[in-house]
């Protein structure tokens, strides 16, 4: 019978002190070098880190209940984003404006011409061919079946690939906006096909 006491009060005892309730603060960590990072992780809670084999770890640049992230260096732009993008406004100055865009704003090198265009042709295959057709003669599928009129011909339009690029992120017209669809990058380079179909310069 005392044995059998004796179990008892020893497994309550384990259990008592193998259990903690805070699983945010774990009572014992038995590999703490994996378990707290050496170094701060993106986006991380500060707090996280601030112990480590009882060493108070001083973090002077975090602000409470922030993370470990900095802001952006002032004046940078992300990598994803077209810093052109940010001047053109849904307004019609902005559309003036994104008429005297000429060019795809983006530096390439002579071997990533064929690839840009790659993209965009397969892009505006998906996104607006059906309307505008493959060759952007107004003539997509549903125009020829007569599901939606007044399609234009690029050939016709005075459009420059500013422009286009305004239309595919604001709509014009009977056309929606492509925003939620394509991203900035996708955009331009749908925007070059349209000119290069405009212009006679696809290879067929």
């Amino acid at each position: 019978m005392n044995n059998y006491k004796i179990f008892i009060f020893c497994f309550f005892n384990i259990m008592l002190t193998s259990c903690w309730f805070d699983k945010t603060k774990p009572n014992i960590v038995y590999m703490p070098d994996m378990y707290y990072s050496d170094s701060y992780e993106p986006y991380s809670d500060p707090k996280l880190n601030q112990k480590k084999d009882n060493i108070h770890i001083n973090i002077p640049y975090f602000l409470e209940r922030k993370t470990s992230s900095f802001s952006p260096v002032k004046n940078t732009v992300p990598r994803s984003a077209s810093f052109i993008y940010y001047f053109i406004t849904k307004t019609k100055n902005g559309y003036n404006y994104s008429k005297k865009i000429t060019k795809y704003p983006f530096f390439r090198r002579k071997n990533e011409i064929k690839e840009i265009m790659s993209k965009g042709k397969n892009l505006y295959k998906i996104n607006c061919s059906i309307c505008h057709g493959e060759n952007g003669d107004g003539q997509g599928l549903l125009v020829k079946n007569e599901k939606i009129f007044g399609i234009p011909n690029y050939k016709d339009r005075d459009i420059t690939m500013g422009s286009v690029y305004y239309v595919i992120t604001y709509g014009k017209n009977n056309m929606g906006s492509y925003a939620s669809q394509l991203n900035e990058i996708e955009r331009w380079m749908v925007s070059e096909y349209v000119m290069s179909l405009k212009n006679n310069r696809i290879n067929k």
